[in-house]
């Protein structure tokens, strides 16, 4: 049987051991001047110790006039979602010392166009852009000084551009169809902006599941809109109140999900709740609740590693990837579908 060839060492595994961030290891492989002696000496150990060779191709990304950073843009930095993307993007572009500078654009086209424009003139080596709009031709690379651009959670309109996606459309449709198997034919909706892709792909799945089961929507259960907690609440709170309610609920994210578990909760309603996303907690929330998981991480982890290979091959045609979804389910069932 021939042996299993061991993976070749990481600019991350030379940090470790030499107990450094892989930002001082690539400054010592750089020759920083800033770097103690001792330093230098500890992390130069290390890479003998381990056989580290650095990617050249990747050293390369460096030369030149390059600022070593990439910039990242979301839309809003107070969704989990974000954060962990961003740590998927940080941890995959550590290994070739690049920086990552984070920028929020808090769902504003314009906005974002001005932060991504003062991120050229900084000479960033490239962007990963969780897009505002709809209309993504300021994205185009001819505008942005041939500067790649990466989208994340939104594919790209107007443009050619590399993405990464979250299966929007099946987790969600996944998801519904469980409801309806327990027996649930009044299901509310509590979803994001349909102008936003998300929001129209998430409806577009909670449609498929009803459409297939024969089940008419009733648009007395259907809201938009909620973007915090808080107005999700309401509008559960609002659903729930109703002479006939539902009797189940499917929420676009968990910032949805938070405000109708609340909802449910303060109401004493036997309401079966399911939601795309998961959260720290959601399986100590003490009722039954399904959610669609995926990892945030692996979506930043992707598009950077399409930046990071744009960069290297800029003439490859644009790609896409999509990141799939789990169903999960958190605590007992309810039980209490309306089975008319």
């Amino acid at each position: 049987m021939a042996r299993q060839r061991r993976p070749a060492p990481t600019m991350r595994d030379v940090a470790a051991l030499a107990n450094v961030s892989a930002m001082t290891v690539s400054r010592v492989l750089h020759d920083d001047p800033r770097i103690t002696e001792t330093t230098k000496q500890r992390v130069l150990a290390a890479v003998e110790q381990l056989g580290y060779r650095r990617d050249e191709t990747a050293r390369n990304l460096r030369l030149g006039h390059s600022a070593g950073l990439i910039g990242l843009v979301v839309t809003n930095l107070a969704n989990p979602f974000y954060s962990q993307l961003a740590l998927g993007v940080g941890q995959a572009v550590e290994q070739f010392g690049v920086n990552v500078v984070l920028a929020n654009s808090a769902e504003d086209s314009e906005r974002e166009a001005r932060l991504i424009n003062d991120l050229i003139s900084r000479r960033i080596d490239g962007i990963i852009v969780v897009p505002a709009g709809d209309d993504h031709r300021h994205l185009a690379s001819a505008k942005l000084a041939e500067v790649p651009v990466v989208l994340a959670a939104r594919p790209p309109s107007g443009i050619e551009a590399d993405c990464v996606l979250v299966d929007d459309f099946g987790g969600t449709r996944e998801a519904t169809r469980l409801l309806i198997s327990r027996g649930h034919t009044r299901i509310g909706f509590l979803g994001l902006p349909p102008s936003a892709y998300t929001g129209a792909e998430r409806y577009r799945g909670f449609r498929a599941a009803m459409d297939e089961a024969g089940l008419a929507i009733d648009e007395r259960y259907v809201r938009y809109h909620q973007r915090d907690i808080a107005a999700a609440e309401q509008a559960a709170l609002s659903l729930l109140t109703l002479p006939d309610p539902p009797t189940a609920l499917f929420s676009a994210n968990s910032r949805n999900t938070i405000g109708a578990f609340r909802a449910v909760n303060s109401t004493g309603a036997k309401t079966d709740l399911a939601g795309f996303d998961d959260f720290e907690l959601a399986d100590m929330l003490g009722l039954p609740l399904t959610v669609v998981a995926y990892d945030p991480g692996v979506v930043g982890e992707l598009a950077a590693n399409m930046l990071i290979e744009r960069l290297r091959a800029s003439e490859v045609p644009a790609r896409r990837a999509v990141v799939p979804t789990t169903v999960v389910e958190y605590g007992g069932r309810r039980g209490e579908g309306d089975r008319r």
